[in-house]
């Protein structure tokens, strides 16, 4: 089935200047406090194109893994955040970025963040590629972001509307039913 390309909202070119004075902002923070290496967690799967991009553009020593999250509604209790799939490895001393897609309710970083922080982590910060801020629902620390975004249905970049559009290299909306 041909889907119609969306409208573009945020142009590959823009975006990707962003992504580097992301990486160069990140990499000079960890590079001052003095940090050997960082881990670089990618929440799957729409974090998976801007934690590439990111990733290959940082000049500090990474190390990049996943983990993957539920929000669960209907039969159980609306905004529950379960683990569906975990790091791999004991993060107890490392220095931690958690790169989000999006940050909407903000449910999921709020879970992440204190999920990884009782592990013991040297420092934990986050990253969001995008947020929109009039749907945060709970507070939640962000240390770097991409774009604010007003409150419309994104793709591209990563995000997907039903698992399409996930791969345009710039930020598009979609209609709404």
């Amino acid at each position: 089935m041909q889907r119609d390309l969306p409208a573009v909202l945020i142009p590959e070119a823009t975006i990707q200047a962003r992504v580097q004075a992301l990486a160069r902002e990140i990499s000079a923070d960890y590079r001052d406090a003095g940090a050997e290496e960082v881990l670089l967690v990618g929440v799957l799967r729409g974090a998976f194109i801007f934690l590439a991009d990111l990733s290959r553009r940082m000049t500090v020593p990474r190390r990049v893994d996943f983990v993957m999250c539920s929000t669960y509604g209907g039969g159980t209790e609306p905004g529950s955040v379960t683990l569906v799939m975990d790091l791999r490895s004991d993060v107890r001393g490392t220095h931690i970025l958690i790169v989000e897609d999006i940050v909407d309710t903000g449910r999921t970083l709020q879970f992440l963040t204190k999920a990884l922080a009782a592990r013991g982590p040297a420092s934990l910060k986050t990253c969001a590629f995008v947020r929109k801020p009039d749907r945060v629902q709970v507070p939640v620390p962000l240390d770097y972001l991409g774009f604010d975004l007003p409150d419309v249905w994104v793709v591209g970049y990563g995000l997907d509307c039903g698992d399409f559009h996930r791969t345009l290299p710039y930020l598009g909306t979609v209609p709404t039913h």
